[in-house]
């Protein structure tokens, strides 16, 4: 397991307005088997203070862990849909994350994962979002 500074900017366009985020922070890296994960807290900056979030790394997939306050998985697969559980503190549903486009390059030292995607609820599509996410060994 390594210390990695994180540095995240994600955008979410719904058709009428553009919400974007950028996020420094500290977290962790570690490989277990051909799975790579970056784990990180989240802040008052992305509204999900309370939430410990991983992103799992594994043949081009990535799968993104919420636990705590908001709890939810997400599966980034260019070209696939899936249907994903998103928890808020309102309550849980399934929503659809279409994903256009997932790239990876990870190794020892950093590396950086980001992916563009539509979200679906209730078959109503939401706009397109995107995040980029990278980090380094401190």
């Amino acid at each position: 397991m390594k210390d990695v500074i994180i540095s995240l900017k994600g955008r979410q366009n719904d058709g009428e307005d553009i919400e974007e985020i950028e996020l420094v922070t500290e977290g962790t890296y570690y490989k277990e088997g051909d799975s790579h994960f970056v784990t990180y807290k989240e802040t008052e900056v992305t509204g999900l203070e309370g939430t410990t979030t991983t992103l799992k790394v594994e043949n081009g997939v990535v799968t993104l862990l919420r636990f705590g306050q908001n709890n939810s998985q997400l599966i980034f697969e260019k070209g696939q849909r899936h249907l994903c559980c998103y928890e808020t503190p309102f309550g849980a549903f399934t929503i659809g994350v279409n994903s256009k486009i997932v790239n990876v390059d990870m190794n020892e030292g950093g590396g950086e994962i980001s992916a563009q995607y539509q979200i679906e609820i209730d078959n109503n599509y939401s706009g397109i979002n995107d995040f980029h996410l990278q980090f380094r060994e401190c």
